[in-house]
């Protein structure tokens, strides 16, 4: 596996001056979570930095939410992409999609998840999100088993996530499969909800151009 082709999501910011000093390494990707029960919630009055780089594509996250909330949402904020972590529709996300948004829609892992549950999906999204299942929405901080992507046979690529940390996605380097897309960090490189570490993942940064 060619880790440095591996793109790199972090999710899950809020506070101005820490999202400026995510922005100067150039993540992929950049997470903002638009779900009001989550401890990384941006808030209503949530707004980005002016000089935000356009080259790091924003993610909206939301867990249920209407089309229109996602539209607006989006459209204050010039989002990118939008993931999805609920029960979301195929419908919906087909809506999304024709809008122009990237979608990534989320599903929750464990040991007897079942991969024919994403199949319907295949035509209407562009990423699935893989994270483990727990009592919250989300990874719960946690890693899956990572065999159990050896039984997923599609052809859209996929982030993986759940309780990332430096440590474990050493441990990447074992997975075949070949529709791993990017890395989706968040608690794992945490100082407190909400709060990255910039030197954790300037580490993870190092590790996947090595």
């Amino acid at each position: 596996m060619d880790m440095n082709k591996i793109k790199l999501k972090i999710c899950g910011m809020r506070d101005s001056e820490n999202v400026m000093q995510l922005a100067a390494l150039q993540p992929d990707y950049m997470g903002f979570i638009f779900y009001d029960k989550s401890a990384r919630y941006v808030g209503e009055d949530f707004k980005l930095p002016k000089d935000f780089p356009k080259s790091i594509k924003k993610v909206g996250v939301f867990v249920n939410a209407s089309s229109a909330t996602i539209i607006r949402t989006a459209a204050h904020l010039d989002l990118q992409a939008v993931q999805l972590h609920g029960d979301e529709t195929v419908t919906q996300c087909k809506e999304l999609r024709n809008l122009g948004f990237a979608v990534i829609k989320v599903f929750s892992i464990d040991d007897d998840f079942d991969f024919k549950v994403t199949e319907e999906f295949e035509e209407v999204v562009d990423y699935f999100l893989f994270d483990t299942k727990g009592k919250l929405y989300g990874g719960n901080a946690k890693t899956f088993d990572w065999s159990m992507l050896d039984r997923y046979n599609q052809n859209v690529p996929y982030f993986l996530s759940g309780g990332l940390t430096l440590e474990n996605i050493a441990n990447i380097t074992s997975l075949s499969h070949t529709e791993l897309y990017g890395l989706d960090i968040n608690s794992g490189v945490e100082i407190s909800p909400a709060l990255k570490s910039i030197d954790k993942i300037k580490e993870i940064q190092d590790f996947l151009k090595d």
